[in-house]
């Protein structure tokens, strides 16, 4: 008999309670390390002081009126991330996969209006996730995600990722935009070398393409820079952004500029929940930590001490790890063993990790994740590799 709630997810038999910083609770009482942060969502920890009082004192006022009038949080959100990114104007959806629905359509409305209708190619590439919309999973285009679910959305050419040549060859007069991950997530924590995306941002600007960063799982500081391609020090057209915007709420967005967005008129686009009260309430408060240099530079300082003690890791349990991978508080364990089994001895340790693809085991700590809890989550890491050697 089928589950009353559809059995999509192989769940962990594990059900949590409470959160409290880095830790979550289970209904046992047992307290288990959080190094998945709801999948690099929860950027500042379960149950953070501020999150709570700005989420209770909007609670309190108004929770939803609809886009059909004026939003002052929402103007007030998208007013502080015009001010710290590259971007003229946002728009707030409720997750990355819908930022991605109007990435697309942003890209080729651009195209449309500059008469140019046929330009609606977007170029993607092998590893990467945007999503489980049919739009999201026609752009990462791989078995896995499109198997039984065609006819696809047309319009989606996929070369392999580090492939400069096959990126080259894959332009053509109806290509729209490149769309990428600064840094693959759900591919096994890749970052794109900032020389690559360097070559992006010249080819973009040769070819008069759009440049679309895929930021959901690598922005809001997760690299130690409020997004990851200012380390390379370009910028993009378009930005999808959610996950640790809403710091657990939910909440996602698209960065534009001007030009980039000159298509979105009014009726071009919607949501009904998009930019509500209590998301973008919550989103403000993200921003007031998150975008503040110190807390950046905390990031990267505490980042380099939990790699530093993965690295002393990997060194000691070879047969289960290869290498660490990933930048900032984004990183990942390049496993010699079955990653599977690697994430299940970290529950039967209290540390909890998220596999990727690659044989790649994801470490997305709360961005605030103190020294003492990188200390015990590297120990817990250690017992469990300890147990997959003994297995």
């Amino acid at each position: 008999m089928i589950s009353s709630v559809l059995p999509t997810y192989n769940r962990a038999p594990l059900s949590f309670v409470k959160g409290e910083g880095s830790w979550l609770i289970e209904a046992d009482g047992r307290r288990f390390l959080d190094l998945g942060a709801g999948i690099a969502v929860n950027a500042l920890g379960h149950a953070h002081p501020d999150l709570v009082a700005a989420l209770t004192e909007q609670a309190n006022a108004v929770w939803h009126v609809s886009n059909l009038y004026q939003i002052p949080q929402q103007q007030k959100l998208a007013d502080l991330l015009v001010e710290h990114t590259f971007a003229d104007t946002v728009f707030f959806t409720n997750s990355g996969t819908e930022a991605c629905e109007l990435a697309v359509k942003m890209a080729r409305k651009y195209w449309y209006d500059k008469g140019q209708p046929d330009r609606t190619d977007i170029i993607t590439f092998s590893g990467s996730f945007h999503g489980r919309s049919s739009a999201g999973i026609a752009a990462a285009g791989s078995e896995k995600m499109t198997k039984g679910f065609g006819p696809l959305l047309p319009g989606f050419v996929h070369v392999p990722w580090g492939d400069h040549e096959a990126l080259k060859a894959a332009v053509s007069d109806i290509t729209a935009a490149i769309l990428i991950e600064p840094v693959q997530g759900e591919g096994g924590i890749r970052p794109v070398p900032d020389q690559c995306l360097k070559g992006l941002k010249a080819m973009a600007e040769d070819t008069g393409l759009l440049l679309i960063f895929d930021e959901v799982q690598c922005g809001m500081g997760r690299t130690g820079r409020l997004f990851a391609h200012e380390w390379s020090g370009v910028t993009p057209d378009i930005m999808m952004v959610a996950k640790g915007i809403g710091g657990g709420f939910p909440l996602g967005a698209v960065l534009a500029t001007e030009e980039a967005a000159s298509g979105m008129t009014a009726g071009t686009h919607g949501s009904t929940y998009g930019g509500n009260p209590l998301g973008c309430a919550v989103g403000i408060a993200v921003m007031n930590h998150i975008a503040d240099p110190a807390f950046l530079d905390e990031v990267n300082r505490k980042a380099g001490a939990l790699r530093q003690k993965l690295e002393g890791l990997v060194a000691a349990h070879p047969t289960v790890f290869e290498a660490v991978r990933g930048q900032g508080l984004m990183l990942g364990l390049k496993c010699v063993a079955v990653n599977a089994d690697v994430v299940k001895a970290g529950y039967d340790a209290q540390v909890i990790t998220v596999p990727a693809a690659d044989n790649v085991i994801r470490l997305l700590p709360p961005l605030n994740i103190s020294d003492a809890d990188i200390a015990e989550a590297v120990n817990r890491l250690d017992k469990a590799a300890t147990a997959v050697e003994a297995a």
